[in-house]
């Protein structure tokens, strides 16, 4: 007999209309910890007043998540039962004093059994939190919302053999011994802030210590904590920190406002880092690093997560978002801060292109699919969901636009205006924006459309040219395609970035009337406009939308050649990328799209031998960077060439084009590049710089290419064996596994590699992840095996996302299996995991939002598995709003 699963629950909606504030106010946190593995108690004392205008006896209703209420009282006199109710998920006081008052709270947890890493947790023995977004709920009750801003003081108790290390926010106050081997520690943060911020460490760490003077004079102690024998790959990170607090100021006058900084790096954490003021807690992959067991690019992400976080100290934790829809407010913000300090620390057009590639790759998807949502969405049902790039990214391209659209000066006197007015407050988008309308005395009303619009703009360009007068137009059309988000599209403020280029490569001087046109930047405002220029005696050929200035997709009416020209001279590097990169991806998609049936590699169009010859010219260009040329030769992802054809994707067909393109190139260019990777081998020490780093990117590309035309796995173990660091040590295993998966030489690094690194968390992380990636629709069988791996768990986010997450966007052969096994696979993984670690789970389950662009097959085995997990019992708030969303569930966001 079967039973028909329970009706799926839908979530509560929370919209951006509702919002109210507290009825009262927390001015002041004390909290005690008494640490215990099993049994942790909280003493929290609450400083609370009534509201003006809010009615006394009001009811105080705070927020809980699984919580187990001890004792509660006021102002110290316990609360009879007829005062108040208490639930795992709530406390309510019935009829709290007409004035201030103090509320005791006293709640027990269990930190080891709690696996979904949110609130107060023990990981590798550590006690460690993470609050962001609604985690401290799980710790205490509380207003667990980000405008109720308060001082926190805390006191950590805990056994000094097991936790010698006792870390809070702020400064430290006091230490001492207590009797039967326990200690504490009291901390102290000055600075008001929301409860989402609140972090607490306890544990047996090293530190490595530093410090810095501020511009003002004041030393800042600086500590990196690890786990023991770890600091020494530390030092990266350190380096990184301190070049952080230089540039932060130095571009945005910010200095850093407490004694001590801390960050400390734990192996089991849901995101990359955390922010918590004084207190930064991150994923140790963001923290450790030495040459044998981190590539370039991980050296790259801690120098850019280390720089997040600290830049966070004020757009995000001295001035933080008034409610959870202007969660853009600090990360789109803080996200630009740090494109901007890796763009200076390393090379500006590389960094944009690294940027604008994940940005098109990853958040123009996410537009096309059911999971779109505005910068600011004005509802939500869990907030944890909208952690997502077009918060994050294209949130960090609108601060990017309005600095295009001001110029550095009155970017930077917009900001100074917020960072001054705001600080100590939490705000909304409007108050900033304001900022720059007041400082700059501009409109930015309708700029304000892209915070409040889903979707990726499409710019479409049309151009004559009249000999007779010398005279250019250009004309420019915006449109907005329907989305999931709904709502009738308006035009929006879009900066083109622009430049007329003649026949010897160089920018045009021309003349115009025309308002629209301020300096290099086109003002493009309406549905259509059209753009005059006189002075110009010879027909130039338009490079629009340099330095990607505005997160849209650019439709020219430029010709092959045209393009092809721009590819190899136009001054802006951030165009000559982008033009290759358009016509390879065009000339792919079409290949793919004649290849739909039959799965094979449809023939590829005479001009991919040009482009192929292209690449290799931009690899000869000694005048460019090795960063710069490394990247040319890269061929867009499989998932990057699907989301851009956008519908009736056949994943096997865009692997054999993408298969038959990268032979051709590296035919045409073995010769040069046998020569090239000769010349620009790094014999030098290791070091992490920016420059060797993209010697050893170009020289790598140039062997996958050789080892391919060649067809010979020898050259790949070889990079493997003789690699005098991980960067070449994992360029050898991933051409091997690769593309020669089948090889012994494959087959011995593998099992080479394993023992080498089997107790290196980090590094086979990268194991995992690589045998996840290699091609095949027998990859899955791989998979399950792996999860068998006895290094494998299911309890460490990293693990998975290196698993699991990369057979999902780096396998697509794979994961679209045309029996739809993976995708049910996938679905089996998700509901096991939200069982513990919602938050994991909702992650895994966005990766199937672009399941509706898929050919009809494969979109119904993949509906299929979506309707699995809906029906599934017991689903969190997170799984549950992704589903329905990925389903298009009636009356879901």
């Amino acid at each position: 007999m079967t039973t028909k699963p329970d009706p799926v629950q839908q979530p509560p909606v929370f919209r951006l209309e509702d919002y109210r504030p507290t009825p009262y106010a927390i001015p002041a946190v004390r909290l005690a910890f008494d640490l215990h593995p099993t049994a942790t108690r909280v003493k929290a004392e609450l400083e609370i007043a009534r509201r003006p205008n809010v009615a006394a006896g009001t009811p105080l209703v705070l927020d809980g998540n699984e919580l187990k209420l001890v004792a509660v009282a006021v102002d110290g006199v316990p609360l009879g039962h007829k005062a108040y109710h208490a639930a795992p998920d709530r406390l309510e006081i019935f009829a709290p004093p007409a004035g201030p008052f103090t509320l005791e709270i006293i709640t027990e947890i269990n930190p080891d059994k709690n696996r979904s890493l949110m609130g107060l947790y023990r990981s590798g023995g550590v006690f460690c939190t993470q609050c962001e977004a609604e985690g401290f709920r799980r710790i205490t009750y509380f207003y667990d919302r980000p405008d109720v801003l308060a001082t926190y003081t805390v006191r950590l108790t805990a056994d000094k053999t097991a936790c010698p290390v006792l870390l809070a926010n702020g400064n430290r106050q006091e230490t001492g011994d207590l009797p039967e081997g326990r200690h504490f520690a009291v901390w102290h943060d000055p600075h008001p802030k929301p409860s989402y911020l609140f972090a607490c460490v306890g544990g047996a760490l090293e530190a490595l210590s530093d410090r810095f003077i501020a511009a003002d004079g004041k030393k800042v102690e600086l500590h990196i904590y690890t786990e023991p024998g770890k600091t020494a790959r530390a030092l990266y990170a350190m380096d990184s920190l301190k070049r952080a607090f230089a540039w932060d100021e130095a571009k945005f006058g910010r200095l850093y406002d407490l004694d001590i900084f801390n960050i400390v790096a734990v192996s089991d954490f849901n995101m990359g880092a955390m922010e918590n003021k004084g207190l930064n807690i991150f994923n140790d992959k963001y923290v450790l690093a030495d040459p044998q067991t981190a590539t370039d690019s991980d050296y790259a992400d801690i120098e850019r997560v280390i720089a997040h976080e600290y830049f966070h100290n004020w757009s995000g934790n001295r001035i933080t978002c008034r409610d959870w829809f202007q969660l853009c407010l600090k990360e789109g913000l803080t996200v630009y801060r740090d494109q901007e300090f890796s763009s200076d620390e390393r090379s500006r057009p590389v960094q944009r292109l690294i940027d604008a590639a994940f940005l098109t790759t990853t958040q123009f998807a996410e537009d096309a699919g059911p999971l779109a949502h505005p910068v600011r969405p004005r509802r939500y049902a869990a907030i944890d969901n909208f952690y997502t790039a077009t918060v994050y990214e294209k949130g960090a391209e609108l601060v990017r636009m309005i600095a295009c659209l001001l110029g550095e000066q009155e970017f930077q006197a917009g900001m100074t205006l917020y960072f001054t007015r705001h600080d100590g407050q939490a705000c909304t988008i409007e108050d900033f924006i304001q900022c720059f309308a007041e400082s700059s005395g501009r409109n930015f009303s309708r700029f304000m459309l892209w915070y409040e619009q889903a979707g990726t703009p499409q710019v479409k360009a049309d151009y004559a040219y009249n000999a007779g007068c010398g005279s250019f137009t250009l004309t420019l059309e915006q449109s907005l395609a329907p989305t999931a988000a709904g709502g009738e599209a308006k035009p929006m403020t879009i900066p083109v970035r622009f430049g007329l280029v003649g026949s010897d490569g160089k920018d045009m001087a021309c003349k115009t009337a025309d308002k629209a046109v301020q300096g290099d930047v086109l003002l493009l405002t309406q549905a259509k406009q059209i753009f005059h220029f006189t002075g110009l005696d010879s027909r130039p050929v338009p490079s629009l939308l340099r330095g990607f200035s505005a997160p849209v997709r650019l439709v020219t009416s430029l010709s092959r050649q045209e393009r092809l020209f721009l590819a190899a001279y136009d001054s802006d590097l951030v165009n000559r990328y982008q033009m290759l990169r358009g016509l390879l991806i065009e000339t792919l998609i079409e290949a793919g799209g004649a290849a739909n049936k039959a799965n094979a590699a449809g023939p590829l169009p005479a001009v991919s031998f040009e482009i192929a010859a292209a690449q290799v010219q931009m690899a000869e260009n000694e005048a460019l960077e090795p960063a710069f040329r490394a990247l040319c030769l890269h061929l867009p992802s499989e998932a990057e060439i699907a989301a851009a054809q956008g519908s009736n994707v056949n994943p096997d067909a865009i692997f054999a084009a993408r298969q038959a393109f990268l032979h051709i190139l590296a035919d045409t260019g073995k010769t040069r590049f046998l020569a090239l990777r000769q010349h620009h081998n790094v014999t030098s020490a290791f070091s992490p710089n920016a420059f060797d780093a993209g010697k050893r990117a170009f020289t790598n590309i140039l062997a996958e290419y050789i080892a391919i035309a060649d067809n010979d796995p020898e050259i790949a173990a070889a990079l493997y064996t003789k690699a005098g660091n991980m960067t070449e040590k994992l360029a050898g295993l991933r051409l091997l596994t690769l593309y020669f998966p089948t090889a012994a030489a494959t087959k011995q690094a593998l099992a080479d590699f394993e023992q080498r690194f089997a107790h290196e968390a980090l590094v086979m992380d990268k194991w995992f992840a690589l045998q996840a990636s290699a091609a095949g629709t027998d990859r899955l069988e791989t998979i399950r095996q792996l999860t068998r791996h006895k290094l494998f768990s299911y309890d460490n986010p990293n693990r998975v996302r290196a698993l699991i997450g990369s057979f999902v966007t780096q396998c697509q052969t794979g994961f679209h299996r045309a029996d739809g096994a993976s995708y049910r696979f996938l679905a089996e993984v998700i509901l096991r995991i939200d069982k513990n670690n919602p938050q994991l789970a909702a992650r895994l389950l966005s990766f199937m939002r672009s399941w509706t662009q898929l050919e009809q097959e494969r979109r119904s085995k993949m509906q299929a598995a979506l309707q699995y997990i809906a029906e599934g019992r017991a689903l969190s708030r997170d799984v549950s709003d992704i589903v329905n969303r990925l389903l298009g569930k009636p009356g879901v966001l």
